[in-house]
């Protein structure tokens, strides 16, 4: 008796999903519950929360939560675009708490300084939250006009807090020029906040360097609103904030831009072989703009004029290879030492530069001479420098380099006032 083959059928063959291979279900509004839970029971108590975050770390999760976790330790509940807190789940308990950055009791820096340590104590046990953070942070910079002026004050204050302590990255900052930001006021408020907390908690070098890290120190015009982007505007902001400062930083970093606008024109032009004749007059063109004193123009004609030149190593060459080059820009030189301070920089720059390049060392004399020659330097600033107006480097080597050529102009000097006094009778 034959068995016939069963027929195929078209219900297809059911297989089993197990537990493992099914994705679990992001729910935010879940992990929020916990976490409030969790600090209900902590209480008021900023230890007990703290021991309650390290905790729950190993049963919640925070890779893929952080940002919903941030949003509570910051805002209270889950944020959401604009600033607010999420109701989701109102039904079945709160939604947010107190205790976070923004339920302090007060704005103190005292007060404030707990509730920052937190997110320290926190990313210093999980550190792949310090990533979430900074992005965290970029979002909720952008949020501000949504929180209450005391919300934004305490922010202000934990934010320069944790840049000062290098949990978050300065570069954050610059997310604060959007236009709908500084067009309200609040970026330059908020700015001003954070610097004049990272200036009371530390120092005016902490203010310094977080504007450099940050990338605004060039910027901080920026936080006008467009249509007040003046001197007088910018001056009186600061001023109205307490921090005069920064008028200081932010003119020497105006200083450090033109010094830079000067050494990269002098590179340029003494790499290409421009006349020194247009040289001279770019030079004075750009120092004019800028207000640029003379010190500090013949310091970056001489980076500018020494580093165009691929020095020879041999010591007996490189002196008459230096002559040689030196003796085309001294008219450079000249038209930029019209004072005796100008001069008496130029010599201290021509010391550092012998003694930091060895093969220099014998060829320091030579470079006086040919300066004084070419009335690059006067007799008065060669003998002021010899007197006490030297630094240090290579002191005593060079003085005695210069022993010879010193006492004769003292001698030239002597006979010179010799000989007007004779012409007097």
């Amino acid at each position: 008796m034959t068995t016939k083959a069963e027929k195929p059928t078209l219900q297809g063959q059911r297989i089993k999903t197990r537990k493992r291979d099914e994705k679990a279900k992001y729910d935010p509004v879940g992990f929020r519950d916990a976490i409030l839970q969790g600090l209900i029971d902590a209480g008021s108590d900023l230890e007990a929360v703290n021991k309650y975050l390290d905790q729950a770390g190993s049963k919640l999760k925070y890779r893929t939560y952080g940002e919903t976790l941030f949003d509570i330790l910051i805002a209270g509940g889950i944020l959401t675009p604009g600033g607010g807190i999420s109701e989701d789940g109102i039904d079945s308990g709160p939604v947010r708490t107190n205790m976070c950055v923004f339920g302090a009791p007060d704005d103190s820096y005292e007060t404030l300084r707990g509730y920052a340590v937190v997110f320290t104590r926190l990313m210093r046990r999980y550190k792949y939250l310090e990533k979430m953070f900074y992005e965290e942070m970029k979002k909720v910079l952008v949020y501000l006009k949504g929180f209450g002026e005391g919300d934004r004050i305490r922010l202000a204050r934990c934010v320069a807090i944790w840049t000062s302590d290098s949990l978050l990255d300065p570069k954050v900052l610059a997310t604060l020029l959007q236009d709908h930001l500084v067009k309200d006021g609040l970026a330059a408020d908020f700015i001003c906040e954070v610097l004049l907390t990272a200036k009371n908690l530390k120092d005016l070098n902490t203010v310094r360097s977080l504007l450099r890290k940050a990338g605004l120190d060039s910027r901080l015009m920026e936080f006008l609103q467009a249509n007040k982007r003046t001197d007088e505007n910018f001056k009186n902001l600061f001023q109205q904030k307490g921090l005069e400062e920064i008028l200081g930083i932010y003119k020497n970093l105006e200083k450090e831009t033109s010094l830079k606008e000067l050494q990269i024109y002098l590179s340029q032009q003494v790499n290409e072989g421009a006349s020194v004749k247009d040289i001279i007059v770019g030079v004075q063109e750009i120092a004019k703009k800028n207000s640029i004193q003379e010190p500090q123009i013949v310091s970056a004609i001489w980076s500018s004029v020494m580093d165009a030149v691929e020095w020879n190593k041999k010591e007996e060459l490189v002196a008459d290879q230096a002559l040689k080059h030196l003796r085309v820009y001294a008219p450079l030189f000249a038209a930029n030492t019209k004072t005796d301070r100008a001069e008496l920089t130029l010599l201290v720059k021509v010391q550092e530069f012998c003694y930091d390049n060895m093969n220099f060392m014998k060829v320091f004399q030579k470079i006086v001479i040919l300066f004084y020659k070419s009335e690059v330097l006067s007799e008065e600033v060669i003998l002021k420098w010899y007197k006490d107006g030297h630094a240090t480097k290579g002191k005593s080597i060079f003085l005695d380099q210069l022993k010879k050529f010193v006492e004769w102009l003292q001698n030239a000097e002597e006979e010179s006032e010799e000989s007007g006094e004779e012409e007097e009778d």
